[in-house]
């Protein structure tokens, strides 16, 4: 079942288990440190674009973060 917190779950963990800090990221996707922390505790979620430039950096299939298919 795809929810909310699911897919927060999924963002959450994806950055978590990336190789690169929260500051990278940020900056690679256009965003300030601090909005990386916010999508971790749920606080907030991207936007689409944001969102997808998160997938590319992070090599994510947009899919599985989405709860479209079980495998990432």
């Amino acid at each position: 079942m795809i929810t909310a917190e699911n897919i927060q779950s999924r963002i959450a963990q994806a950055i978590r288990e990336s190789e690169l800090s929260q500051s990278e990221i940020a900056r690679r996707i256009g965003v300030r440190q601090p909005t990386i922390a916010q999508y971790i505790s749920g606080k907030t979620k991207p936007n689409i674009e944001t969102f997808a430039r998160l997938c590319k950096t992070l090599d994510l299939d947009p899919a599985y973060i989405l709860c479209l298919t079980e495998n990432e």
